[in-house]
């Protein structure tokens, strides 16, 4: 359960600049790639989200900051308010949300309402050497039209949850931000996604 109903309890609670931050760099280009749950709260997926967008895609990262205790600030993808976020979704055909999950296994599970760019993306990246799968259980699925993944021009994003056990194969010392260094596989995985981003 999180501990804010929403991004005003979350704001009114938590500073800025302190606590959190927002990151995001826009472009003319149709896709939005957020990673919601960035920092310390699902390390790695800032790294991820903001090199698969490049200089071609708009990127957005709400960041937990915090030395410790950064779960707090994780607001699930279905009541993610943040205004920036839902700016940003608004004005996409597409976006792609980059999560986390504590599974120790090294999968991908892949969900969101866009039925072609997932099929997509699981086989880019099976055929990239990695575990990627539709995710069928609840809370992986995606599914929901609240869904920051789902909250874009079309209806339809893509929601992809990468393991911790994956995450640790793409960062050396994943979880000290000041010496997280990217592996051949962060290269490989973003480079797979890349090949079927419209």
């Amino acid at each position: 359960m999180d501990k804010y109903e929403d991004f005003a309890e979350l704001a009114q609670n938590e500073r800025e600049g302190e606590d959190y931050a927002i990151l995001y760099r826009e472009q003319d280009s149709g896709i939005a790639i957020m990673a919601p749950h960035g920092g310390g709260i699902e390390p790695g997926t800032i790294d991820i989200a903001e090199a698969l967008s490049g200089n071609d895609y708009t990127f957005y990262a709400f960041k937990g900051l915090k030395k410790t205790g950064n779960k707090i600030l994780h607001l699930t993808s279905n009541r993610y308010d943040e205004p920036t976020a839902l700016k940003i979704s608004r004005h996409a055909l597409i976006v792609i949300s980059i999560h986390g999950t504590r599974d120790k296994g090294d999968t991908v599970f892949i969900g969101g309402n866009h039925q072609d760019l997932k099929q997509k993306m699981m086989y880019a990246l099976q055929t990239a050497g990695f575990s990627a799968v539709i995710g069928d259980t609840p809370g992986l699925r995606g599914i929901d039209p609240e869904n920051i993944c789902n909250r874009c021009k079309s209806g339809t994003g893509v929601q992809l949850e990468i393991s911790r056990g994956l995450r640790e194969k793409m960062f050396e010392n994943m979880d000290c931000r000041s010496l997280r260094k990217k592996t051949v596989i962060f290269d490989r995985f973003v480079d797979a996604l890349r090949t079927v981003l419209p």
